[in-house]
């Protein structure tokens, strides 16, 4: 994903965090604000209860190659966290794939003119 694509300061993600809206699965949560810009900015987190460092870069490796799949379908201005739960690290990637979609479905985040 490319750095303009990326939510990268912590105040960015603390302020989604907090003021964002959430829509939750059980491999992923993901937490949705409106920005005033003309891009999407995409950031991705792993907590401790993912497991050990290598568990928890391989989980956002996995969502941030979900991300690029999904990067050209989603509507511009918005910042979007996606958090990653432990299921995710075993879950098959079409799987993880499916449900960043349906989540994505669930915060009208899809653009309509893209053909799925």
């Amino acid at each position: 994903m490319k750095r303009r694509f990326r939510l990268t300061r912590s105040t960015d993600f603390t302020r989604v965090r907090r003021t964002g809206r959430s829509y939750a699965h059980p491999l992923v949560v993901l937490i949705v604000k409106p920005n005033e810009m003309d891009v999407v900015r995409i950031g991705i987190s792993a907590s401790q209860a993912v497991g050990n460092a290598v568990n928890r870069n391989r989980a956002k490796r996995r969502l941030r190659a979900c991300a690029d799949v999904l990067l050209p379908e989603l509507k511009t201005g918005w910042d979007i966290v996606i958090l990653a739960r432990a299921p995710s690290l075993t879950a098959p990637f079409e799987e993880l794939l499916t449900s960043l979609r349906q989540l994505c479905v669930k915060a009208d985040l899809l653009d309509k003119t893209h053909d799925q």
